[in-house]
């Protein structure tokens, strides 16, 4: 059995990404769900990114397997996101809409080669 990630773990991964000291992912954009996975040196993320904004974190995963959803951590009253600092948090969501407007020109682009 997997142990449990505490918000404060997730965030200080998020925190050090913020900083660009760790490396920061993207590995899907479900634009349809809002949903984005990332990978923050083998730290497994889901965070909800819409409208440009960071609201949570759905999910994470540590490299060791332990882990962690949104309904555990706000049993504990908090996310991870909700320790991030307003600068951090905007770094985030900088690193987020980069990577979400690289997805939609490649969509943009492969529809207008067909």
């Amino acid at each position: 059995m997997s142990a449990f990630l505490s918000a404060r773990d997730v965030c200080q991964r998020l925190r050090e990404a913020a900083l660009g000291v760790l490396g920061f992912e993207v590995c899907e954009v479900m634009s349809q769900s809002g949903l984005i996975a990332v990978d923050i040196e083998g730290w497994h993320l889901l965070l909800d990114f819409a409208e440009g904004h960071l609201h949570h974190c759905e999910y994470a995963r540590n490299c060791a397997g332990d882990e962690a959803t949104l309904d555990t951590w706000q049993r504990y009253g908090t996310d991870p996101v909700s320790l991030l600092s307003t600068w951090e948090m905007a770094q985030i969501e900088r690193l987020l809409r980069e990577a979400d407007g690289v997805v939609a020109q490649g969509i943009i682009s492969r529809t207008r080669d067909d």
